[in-house]
């Protein structure tokens, strides 16, 4: 069944940093809580493959998807959907552009504060962790430390987040949004601390596009 473009692109709009910032390297030991703090400060750029599969509270088939991204910290990352079709998103630290390339549609948002408490806040923000969320120690499961990561603003688009990290490295993130859907992503072929061609966050709409926003 092919994801519906509705609920991919709502998702893919405050998910996409969500993953902005997985790897680190070095021997790492710790609770989760630890080895967040150290990863946000420590990890500027990293590149890496994605899963994304999410659930529906409604018990609708899982959707998932797939890809690829790369990083820049802060706010600069291009995050490519390429199964089950392809959708990009990029960002250069002031604008958002999203390619539907189906539709040859592009919506642009001017970053500003969007990243407030948002996934992205953690993995692509300034690191105001204590800020924006509410961190507690959510254990060991699954050979990963977990952290319970709760927005602050009430006006967040999700409730919570557990993020599950091992060795300095972001493996999982668990998000419940407003609506009862539960996304899971897991992270593979992490490179961190890449050198990085600023070009990848660079995006000009293919002609003929249609161009939504600013």
């Amino acid at each position: 069944m092919k994801v519906s473009k509705h609920v991919h692109g709502r998702l893919a709009a405050w998910l996409v940093a969500a993953a902005l910032g997985v790897a680190a390297g070095g021997a790492w030991a710790g609770n989760g809580i630890a080895q967040l703090r150290q990863f946000v400060q420590d990890t500027k750029t990293a590149r890496g493959e994605f899963e994304q599969t999410v659930l529906a509270g409604s018990g609708r088939k899982p959707q998932k998807a797939s890809g690829s991204f790369v990083f820049s910290r802060p706010g600069k990352f291009r995050w490519a959907y390429e199964e089950p079709y392809p959708q990009l998103l990029v960002s250069d630290g002031e604008k958002l552009w999203s390619w539907d390339r189906d539709l040859n549609q592009v919506t642009v948002k001017r970053l500003g504060d969007a990243l407030g408490s948002t996934p992205a806040a953690i993995l692509a923000g300034s690191g105001a962790l204590d800020r924006e969320f509410e961190l507690s120690d959510g254990g060991s499961s699954d050979g990963l430390e977990w952290v319970v990561a709760k927005p602050r603003q009430a006006e967040s688009s999700f409730e919570s987040m557990r993020l599950g990290l091992s060795g300095g490295m972001l493996r999982r993130m668990e998000l419940r949004d407003n609506f009862g859907q539960t996304t899971l992503i897991v992270f593979s072929a992490l490179d961190a601390g890449v050198s990085v061609d600023p070009a990848q966050f660079r995006f000009e709409p293919p002609p003929g596009a249609d161009v939504i926003g600013d």
